[in-house]
């Protein structure tokens, strides 16, 4: 199914190739504005700094930190925006033309939504995966009646059967978190758990034509307008220079270490950015030894696990390999090593 078809006159394809063209303009322009703010974010609001910081850090460095920490949004807004457009498209035909939410559903191509779907399966947390099965069983259901004719039988048993199955197999397989998470009273990580596979035959049916825009394009909307915040907020807190102990000192005399994030190293001094703010210029020749910190991992935000698999923690996260760290160095801690 390629071709749209509305009630009426289609909606002036003119008109569509204008909205995609603001649409086009502002999405390069959102990670320019993220790197930006996360400089001004990391120099305390302090100008001067902040050039310092832009003359120095690299964009590859910046793009690496905004992609690791924001890798798992991708496949958030591709799955979400094939779903509510499949949704829309089976609910009221006649939208279709003049909703952009139909039209980018309707032309998204079938190996994206595979590779989102992928890549989400590693990077999501295993508190999202029952949103994600239920995700990926709406959209094959949802395909299957825009695209094929097929008996009624093989329709109730791709949009009823399927997700029915496959939402007992999760509920099955997530049962005991969901039992853990109620007992710490945990409700957000039991929902997260338990409410998806109860949904799937919802999001596989058409809803009724008079609701269709409220229930796909008013959650849509909402979405397109908390997401920057949320992204914004958490590439803030990503880090984007290395953690570091520097020992500074005179030659037989006392040693001091100065904690901090090191911006950069030239021929004549080590430029280091403390927690408060500050810039430092320390002169080489005072520099007794370097040492990156391993960053601090924070503590998990719940306590529930499913099957031995931490519910805070991705797939990706056991397939990659990790460093482990056995021991801190005392400089890091802000102790010399040896004090004089």
């Amino acid at each position: 199914m390629t071709d749209i078809f509305v009630k009426g006159a289609p909606a002036p394809p003119r008109r569509r190739r204008a909205q995609l063209n603001w649409l086009f303009t502002v999405l390069p322009a959102f990670p320019l504005v993220l790197l930006v703010l996360r400089l001004w974010y990391l120099s305390r609001q302090d100008l001067p700094t902040m050039l310092l910081l832009v003359q120095y850090i690299s964009p590859l460095g910046m793009i690496s930190a905004l992609f690791i920490t924001l890798v798992w949004t991708v496949p958030a807004v591709i799955l979400v925006l094939r779903s509510l457009g499949g949704i829309l498209l089976v609910s009221a035909p006649e939208e279709a033309g003049r909703s952009l939410l139909a039209v980018s559903a309707l032309r998204m191509p079938d190996w994206v939504v595979v590779l989102a779907a992928v890549l989400a399966s590693f990077t999501w947390q295993l508190r999202l995966l029952p949103a994600l099965a239920m995700l990926v069983v709406s959209i094959l259901g949802l395909t299957a009646v825009q695209r094929f004719r097929a008996a009624r039988w093989a329709m109730v048993w791709v949009t009823i059967g399927v997700p029915v199955l496959v939402g007992a197999l999760v509920l099955m397989f997530v049962w005991p978190g969901i039992e853990t998470a109620v007992r710490d009273h945990e409700v957000s990580t039991a929902l997260l758990l338990g409410v998806p596979p109860l949904l799937g035959p919802l999001m596989t049916g058409p809803v009724p034509a008079w609701s269709a825009r409220l229930v796909t394009h008013w959650p849509a909307v909402a979405s397109a307008f908390v997401a920057p915040f949320v992204i914004g907020v958490v590439f803030l807190r990503a880090p984007v220079l290395p953690d570091s102990a520097v020992e500074v000192g005179p030659d037989g005399g006392a040693v001091q270490v100065m904690r901090g994030q090191l911006v950069a190293v030239d021929d004549t001094s080590t430029t280091i950015l403390q927690g408060n703010g500050d810039v430092t210029f320390i002169p080489n020749g005072q520099v007794r030894s370097r040492i990156l910190c391993p960053s601090v991992k924070q503590a998990p935000d719940s306590k529930v696990s499913v099957r031995g698999w931490a519910v805070d923690d991705s797939a990706l996260s056991w397939v990659a390999p990790t460093r482990p760290v056995t021991e801190v160095d005392p400089r890091c801690l802000g102790r010399a090593v040896n004090p004089q």
